[in-house]
């Protein structure tokens, strides 16, 4: 059980991992995460599901190395096995057939966007899709979200790919010559918030998902304590989806700040704990 299937590297530090989990397959939906550990001793990690396969059994995962636990989760290959899997957990996304939808994915927030185009599709929605990277090295999933939108923009910071600037120079851009009828956003949570201000302006409603504040994943540890709308929520029982106009998108950077320092020094020693045992 959870075993690795496939392993593969997106860009150098982004990889996609498949991993058995019939039961989570067979029940998961758009916006659902997991909980997983690497080994007995492991920290959770939250996840997104990117994708599932009901009949093969397994949930596909996008997972980037930024740290001690994702660097070791990278560092896996197929035919190993994780120590727990738990989920599906969070609450799905609502889907429904609303018209015209603007779905915006920068980064790896592409990953859990994804689920969300495609059910969003299949509703009979009209999908137009942003996403951006800094390079078109960095942009992920192009093929299958081309598959289930209407359109697909593609924006990057240096022009590599697609369309040189901003995601929301690319929202704004549908925005104002097609009528929108919703609008979701995944991605870091600066774009997140440039990205809820911008739909704002013109009075779409917006939802933004805000999974990358989670640690515990059950509510427990009150680590992903957000603002909205004046009252206190908790990202992985509450959401992870909120209404983005309402989201204190600078407190929730402030408190994503909160350990960055400690969090660094205990990746760059590992880092450095790693080289030096390959030299031994």
């Amino acid at each position: 059980m959870f075993k690795i299937v496939e392993k593969e590297f997106l860009s150098e530090n982004v990889a996609r991992l498949v991993i058995e989990a019939p039961y989570i397959a067979k029940s998961r939906k758009a916006g659902h995460f997991i909980i997983l550990r690497i080994d007995e001793n492991g920290e959770r990690i939250p996840l997104t599901i990117a994708d599932a396969d009901i009949e093969k059994g397994t949930i596909t995962l996008y997972v980037q190395r930024v740290g001690v636990s994702s660097h070791k989760l990278c560092a896996m290959n197929a035919g190993e096995k994780l120590a727990g899997v738990v989920g599906p957990l969070g609450t799905a996304t609502h889907i429904a057939k609303v018209g015209t939808i603007l779905c915006a994915g920068g980064g790896v927030g592409v990953a859990p966007l994804f689920p969300i185009v495609q059910a969003m599709k299949l509703a009979g929605n009209r999908v137009i899709t942003v996403i951006a990277a800094r390079s078109k090295e960095l942009i992920i999933l192009e093929e299958e979200m081309r598959k289930y939108s209407d359109e697909l923009i593609i924006m990057t910071d240096d022009g590599s790919k697609g369309t040189k600037g901003l995601i929301t120079q690319g929202m704004e851009e549908v925005i104002l010559r097609e009528k929108i009828d919703e609008a979701m956003v995944i991605g870091p949570t600066i774009m997140m918030k440039h990205a809820a201000l911008t739909t704002k302006k013109y009075n779409i409603p917006t939802q933004a998902s805000l999974n990358t504040i989670m640690v515990d994943g059950t509510g427990m540890c009150g680590a992903c304590r957000v603002t909205v709308g004046g009252k206190t929520e908790f990202v992985c029982v509450d959401g992870p989806e909120f209404n983005a106009h309402e989201v204190n998108f600078d407190e929730m950077m402030n408190r994503l700040n909160t350990y960055k320092k400690k969090e660094s020094k205990c990746y760059r020693e590992y880092l450095e704990e790693e080289v030096s045992s390959k030299l031994e």
